[in-house]
């Protein structure tokens, strides 16, 4: 049976199951409120299935992700040495100051993450979270959510698949780093930091007690309260091994001086930061823009070139001057206007889809005052990717059908990809804080 076969008789065989109604419905919601599965007081998944895929796509996406991992690292290694490419990214002073720092670990990212859309003919990657990715206990927890269901259960026994564990390779990853940066206990204690009461707290509380069930004592935290005596930092009574960086670093920076614990701990090399201030650099929208001006292709090897210029849309900072779109030299305030329904403006450095503008989905008139506005600060602009919208099963008053964008985000830990973060929305912005749903990944081994 291929692929496209097994998925079409799922999907037929839940649209006539009877047993599909508001109580077991109530039971999924309730299923998920149990497991963490929240933004806030939303419930993430509305869906009646996870997002199946086979086993070459999923080859191919993951693998593409490590090339281009890889080459963030060859970029900001070449940029700590380079002025003029470090200028590039648009980081603040504070920002390229700690960014220097080094974090006493050679890998750039212990934990993070690609995100793409899902295209006719394949697939293209839109930005990279290299500072702080969520979502990954997420996978765990929607197994045990949709596993239970009968018709899912079935499928599964009658075809040989592949489920993910990226919230396994998070603790390795973070114990690696641990003793790559010289620590020495086999159970160190590991602080998540983020501030009270952000929506992720489900998330936090979940990976809190993986750690502590694998002998890492844990503990979550606020960056107020953080003490640090020239020797150790610690959260309350409770030493710090590994700070597992939860909090955005600009968001710290806003926040606090060089006198916070934090800031002087790690200038101090006293405390292992998962991960650094310096995934800052490739955290940075920009970030793509570089990989796709051409500029600075003699730093990469003909594989990543090679990922890059099938996957990296056309990107570039917003400024005054003159750029190469689609092979010709033009201005690039006349490329934002006259090809307006292909063009998205991005801040530079924010996230949950905050001040993006969408050009295809604005008059003239309001995409021209939106140009002037990215003009006069930190923006990029990047070139619409074709998403494919794909059909998923999910539940109102009744099983129904809806085409939905898949935004399928690679994880990758130590630079090595373990499942992905997938994102489903019937909007241009396909995030959860924007009001996109979510659903686990079930991937499917080929015969």
């Amino acid at each position: 049976m291929t692929f496209a076969t097994a998925l079409e008789n799922l999907e037929s065989g839940i649209l006539h199951d009877e047993s599909i109604d508001l109580r077991l419905y109530a039971g999924l919601l309730e299923a998920q409120r149990a497991q963490g599965l929240m933004h806030g007081d939303r419930v993430l998944c509305p869906f009646l299935r996870p997002h199946i895929i086979s086993r070459r796509q999923y080859t191919e996406m993951t693998g593409a992700a490590e090339v281009i991992a890889g080459a963030f690292e060859v970029l900001v290694a070449a940029a700590l040495k380079d002025d003029d490419l470090f200028n590039s990214f648009g980081l603040t002073d504070r920002e390229a100051r700690m960014a220097r720092f080094d974090p006493g670990y050679p890998r750039l990212c212990v934990s993070s993450r690609l995100d793409s859309f899902i295209t006719d003919d394949g697939f293209a990657f839109l930005e990279y979270n290299a500072e702080t990715p969520a979502g990954t206990i997420d996978q765990q927890a929607f197994e045990k959510v949709f596993f239970t269901l009968p018709y899912l259960r079935d499928f599964l026994n009658e075809h040989p698949h592949f489920c993910p564990k990226p919230h396994e390779k998070l603790l390795l990853a973070l114990l690696a780093t641990y003793r790559s940066w010289g620590g020495k206990k086999d159970h160190p204690n590991i602080a998540i930091i983020d501030w009270n009461g952000v929506e992720t707290t489900p998330e936090f509380e979940v990976l809190r007690d993986y750690f502590t069930a694998q002998g890492c004592p844990t503990r979550i935290g606020d960056p107020h309260d953080l003490t640090y005596d020239g020797k150790t930092l610690r959260l309350g009574d409770f030493d710090i091994d590994i700070f597992y960086k939860r909090v955005i670093i600009h968001e710290y920076l806003n926040t606090f001086g060089d006198d916070h614990p934090l800031a002087r701990a790690y200038a101090d090399g006293n405390v292992c930061m998962a991960n650094s201030f310096r995934t800052k650099i490739p955290h940075k929208k920009a970030s793509f823009a570089i990989l796709s001006e051409g500029r600075w292709d003699h730093l990469f090897t003909d594989e990543q070139l090679a990922v890059i210029r099938a996957r990296i849309p056309w990107t570039r900072r917003v400024c005054e001057g003159r750029t190469t779109f689609e092979g010709v030299e033009r201005d690039l305030g006349d490329i934002l206007e006259t090809e307006r329904e292909r063009m998205v403006l991005k801040p530079n450095d924010d996230y949950g889809g905050h001040g993006v503008f969408i050009g295809w989905e604005s008059s003239p008139e309001v995409w021209n005052e939106r140009i002037a506005f990215a003009l006069a600060h930190d923006y990029v602009a990047q070139q619409r990717v074709p998403a494919r919208k794909v059909s998923f099963p999910l539940f109102t008053d009744h099983v129904e059908m809806r085409e939905m964008l898949v935004d399928f985000d690679p994880f990758l830990f130590d630079n090595h990809a373990e499942g992905a973060l997938v994102r489903l929305s019937n909007t241009s912005l396909c995030n959860v804080s924007s009001g996109g749903g979510e659903t686990g990944l079930v991937v499917l081994e080929e015969s």
